[in-house]
């Protein structure tokens, strides 16, 4: 009978540690998601600024295309350099 109360108290326990190794394993994933997204978002957010400074640049070029100050060859030209 006490052999069987062992018994119980340590699959208690067992099952107790089991349950915290879970949470901690599945708090360590989430973590590590949450940093990837974040790493994720920064370089989109990068990538927007960037995409909107070459828009910027090439409606620049446009303005001074429609004015005439450059003529078709240089917008073109310069706008090529942008895009690289």
């Amino acid at each position: 009978m006490l052999t069987n109360i062992i018994y119980f108290a340590v699959f208690i326990i067992l099952v107790f540690v089991l349950s915290i190794a879970v949470k901690a394993i599945t708090r360590g994933v989430e973590a590590k998601q949450i940093i990837k997204d974040e790493k994720s978002f920064d370089l989109d957010s990068e990538k927007n600024i960037q995409n909107s400074e070459v828009v910027n640049q090439i409606k620049e070029l446009k303005t001074l295309h429609e004015r005439g100050i450059l003529n078709d060859d240089e917008f073109r030209k310069a706008k090529e350099k942008i895009l690289k």
